[in-house]
């Protein structure tokens, strides 16, 4: 129960800051990005545990940075796929 706890709280801040880090605005719903963020996270400790052997370490940062980056693609392709990306208000002169 805490693990999907957690993963859906590390999801949000890994979604939250992937958000931040992409260029120009998405319109992209809270839910999308915190289920992306938390795949990001699951996946980012994963590939970090395979690589690194971060398994058996109380903090690592390795995992979470590698999260960031797996989240920052998937919301990237989500946006790609999705085609809903903000294109903003209309300028008018």
């Amino acid at each position: 129960m805490w693990t999907i706890i957690v993963a859906l709280v590390v999801g949000a801040i890994l979604g939250a800051l992937a958000r931040l880090i992409l260029p120009g605005k998405q319109n992209v719903g809270v839910l999308i990005t915190v289920l992306l963020g938390a795949v990001g996270a699951l996946l980012g400790s994963w590939i970090s545990n395979e690589m690194f052997g971060t398994g058996d370490k109380m903090f690592s940062p390795i995992p979470f940075v590698i999260g960031l980056v797996v989240a920052i693609i998937l919301i990237g392709i989500y946006v790609a796929i999705t085609g809903r990306r903000g294109t903003g208000a209309p300028r008018t002169r």
